[in-house]
């Protein structure tokens, strides 16, 4: 009657808050210089594959009107 086995969830749940205190958290300084790195890398992709895409779409354009 006074089973004291834990549910899965419970046991899940006691888990996720264990790893999570064995989390090391960037500061400030380290948490915006690798913010800025990813949004300037996502920008210069982004630009990256806009320009491909006009190129090709120049050079199929080119070929369809011959």
């Amino acid at each position: 009657m006074g089973d004291t086995k834990k549910t899965p969830k419970q046991s899940w749940f006691k888990g996720m808050k264990a790893e999570f205190k064995k989390v090391v958290w960037p500061d400030q300084k380290s948490l915006t210089k690798q913010t800025i790195a990813v949004v300037s890398t996502s920008v210069a992709l982004a630009l990256i594959i806009k320009i491909l895409d006009m190129i090709m779409t120049f050079g199929i354009d080119l070929l369809v009107k011959l």
